[in-house]
């Protein structure tokens, strides 16, 4: 994965476009957010960002540094959060992408979420 791949990922998770998200996983990719368990598959995945995404009024990635081994991809940005309460915070994330070509078989984000849902 180059940085103009994880550019149209991010663009597609910042426009909450459930369907153009999961178009980037292998059809049974696990998907693991923080500590959720992680889920397995398309349509799982879809539900999962669809229901997150819908508490949410928007958020913005940020693009930093990017760590490509063989199939291996590191990817560190900042993700700013916009809450319905119109509160906007932001947060470091990594994601690692576990690759099958050119679609992510395994998508691994590591971000703390506590400072989104803190009063």
């Amino acid at each position: 994965m180059q940085k103009p791949q994880v550019d149209r990922l991010f663009a597609a998770i910042d426009a909450m476009n459930p369907d153009a998200f999961v178009a980037f996983l292998t059809p049974d990719g696990i998907f693991k957010f923080g500590n959720s368990p992680p889920v397995q598959g398309q349509p799982a995945v879809r539900a999962l960002v669809a229901d997150f995404w819908g508490s949410l009024a928007g958020s913005q990635h940020k693009f930093l540094h990017l760590w490509s081994d063989g199939d291996d991809v590191a990817v560190h940005g900042e993700v700013t959060y916009q809450r319905r309460d119109d509160v906007r915070v932001t947060v470091p994330f990594v994601n690692v992408f576990k690759m099958n070509g050119d679609k992510i078989a395994e998508y691994l984000i590591h971000i703390d979420l506590a400072p989104l849902f803190a009063s």
